[in-house]
């Protein structure tokens, strides 16, 4: 009973800022408008030495460095993942501030890698990054970095609701980014999972994973008013199955599903759709078919925005998850582009054409590898 008085009575927790970084867009609202276009930032790149043509989803690094110059006048150097980050948290710092207990929250996979081929293998410590970051904002607390493979945005949003109900923060500011690089390339080309052509989520010619780059920014606080959405569930879990490959049964996923559910305090009915990780390789896609099948959510509609942005690792969590908040808001379903036919053992709704529907609730989910699966429930504010 003592426990489940404390649990009713934790506090609310909102999102109430949001804004992302990507090839579509320096801003919510262009990125939103170009998805509502069906455009896609996955195009062909030849820009790395010993990697062949490959479709990536890449930021224009003079656009990027454009902008950062209109906004950033300090002569100090900045790599493009630390301007990616600046510029996605900037316009949310100029609104919100920074008090002495605001926590920063950076999530990210590989950071500021390419610093290991200079040789200068401190700077690509991800704690180095966090706290520059950290330091050029004139943060007091010291940040945090989540790492976690693939499912690092969406843990990192469970970090802040967590440290904010326990009251180790009055506000947080949650980041995070990856970009693509030789190195990330070369990882996934060796284990054959490329696609040679743009990803195709859930669809029976998918063919691999389409890597992307991006940076997002959201504040979190506890303060209900102008917020976007309440995150009303989360939970992590690993199935511990193995290290790149997802498990057969679902089980980490279903998992955090049900437990996210439970806490929210909500039926798995009362969702009206899904963000889902869909990387488009063979094993991943049949895992979420599994595991959305054992938690009955087989019926909601279900989107992928991979064939928009690619992959973009430790970033795609966050990134999916202001889109998602925007979909709530804007009430409207965003397609699953790239997929025509089934390609998974278990059906699922597969969002085919932007759809206007009238929601309240949205589950994202995100997977990785190590056997990681996240889950958090979004209830729009009214």
């Amino acid at each position: 009973m003592e426990t489940k008085s404390r649990i009713t009575q934790m506090k609310k927790v909102f999102i109430k800022e949001t804004n992302i970084i990507t090839p579509l867009g320096f801003d919510v609202s262009s990125n939103w408008t170009a998805l509502v276009k069906d455009q896609s930032g996955i195009e062909i790149q030849n820009q790395w030495e010993n990697i062949p043509s490959v479709y990536a989803s890449c930021i224009n690094t003079a656009a990027l460095n454009k902008a950062f110059d209109a906004v950033v006048t300090t002569s100090a150097p900045f790599t493009r993942v630390e301007k990616m980050l600046i510029l996605a948290l900037e316009p949310l710092i100029e609104k919100q501030g920074v008090k002495e207990d605001t926590l920063l929250i950076l999530s990210t996979t590989k950071g500021n890698i390419f610093y290991l081929e200079s040789g200068e293998t401190a700077q690509a410590y991800l704690n180095e990054l966090a706290e520059k970051i950290a330091r050029y904002f004139h943060f007091q607390t010291r940040p945090i970095v989540i790492s976690n493979a693939c499912v690092s945005g969406v843990m990192a949003l469970s970090v802040a609701k967590r440290m904010l109900q326990m009251n180790t923060a009055s506000d947080a500011y949650v980041i995070a980014v990856d970009e693509v690089t030789e190195f990330v390339l070369s990882g996934f080309q060796s284990f054959q999972a490329l696609s040679p052509q743009p990803c195709r989520p859930y669809d029976e010619k998918r063919n691999g994973v389409t890597l992307g780059e991006a940076a997002a920014a959201v504040y979190v606080t506890v303060q209900p008013d102008d917020a976007k959405a309440e995150i009303i569930g989360d939970a992590n879990i690993n199935d511990a199955n193995h290290i790149s490959g997802p498990s057969r049964t679902g089980e980490g996923l279903f998992l955090s599903i049900q437990a996210a559910i439970k806490e929210a305090g909500i039926s798995q009915h009362a969702i009206d759709f899904i963000s889902a990780h869909g990387t488009a390789t063979l094993y991943n896609d049949e895992m979420e078919a599994v595991a959305f099948n054992r938690a009955e959510l087989n019926k909601v509609p279900i989107n992928s925005l991979k064939g928009y942005y690619g992959h973009t690792l430790g970033a795609s969590g966050l990134l999916e998850t202001v889109i998602t908040i925007e979909s709530l808001c804007r009430n409207l379903l965003i397609s699953s582009k790239g997929f025509e036919n089934p390609g998974v053992s278990q059906p699922l709704n597969i969002i085919q054409q932007h759809t206007e529907k009238e929601m309240k609730v949205a589950l994202k989910t995100a997977s990785g590898f190590g056997g990681c699966n996240s889950a958090v429930i979004f209830k729009k504010t009214e």
